[in-house]
């Protein structure tokens, strides 16, 4: 499989916000209702929603693609939220707020490709650390970032509609 990353192109945000609904799934604990993860698609992964992070100049979307197919995404965010600033003590600092693969890649090589490429932007744009949420029990997402050189610093919460989820922060440098 051959895989590109490259900066999203707005013209492609349909593509990239039906990937996004397909993928976010995937990362929610069972516990957490469809209603819920229908409600966080249709709030923060549309179309719409996709050109508005687009044209953010602190936002940084990358795609992955295969064949000149969207399979995956990642989004990143300048600077840090009051709620983690304690977890994250390198400055400054890029969040990589979503990094999400089609399931038909997973084991590819196509995860790393984009995590590596979404660090090396984050360097780019001056980070001196990249830093994550990642749930508590994803255990299987906690692995590829910890063999990625992320470590555990801290926790925080993650609201998906009624639910509060606990994350923990992981951070490595950029």
């Amino acid at each position: 499989m051959t895989i590109e990353i490259d900066p999203a192109d707005p013209a492609r945000a349909d593509e990239l916000a039906d990937v996004a609904a397909r993928t976010f799934p995937l990362a929610c604990p069972p516990s957490v209702a469809p209603d819920d993860v229908a409600a966080f698609i249709a709030e923060n992964l549309t179309a719409t929603r996709f050109g508005e992070y687009l044209a953010d100049p602190d936002r940084t979307v990358l795609t992955a693609t295969s064949d000149g197919r969207i399979i995956g995404y990642a989004m990143m965010i300048r600077g840090v939220p009051d709620d983690v600033a304690a977890a994250v003590s390198a400055r400054p600092t890029v969040e990589l707020s979503k990094i999400y693969l089609l399931p038909e890649t997973h084991g590819t090589g196509a995860s790393a490709a984009l995590l590596t490429a979404a660090c090396h932007r984050a360097q780019s744009l001056g980070a001196a650390c990249v830093w994550l949420g990642v749930n508590q029990k994803n255990q299987r997402a906690q692995r590829f970032y910890s063999k990625h050189g992320f470590t555990v610093t801290g926790t925080k919460t993650f609201r998906l509609g009624g639910h509060i989820e606990a994350d923990y922060v992981m951070v490595r440098p950029a």
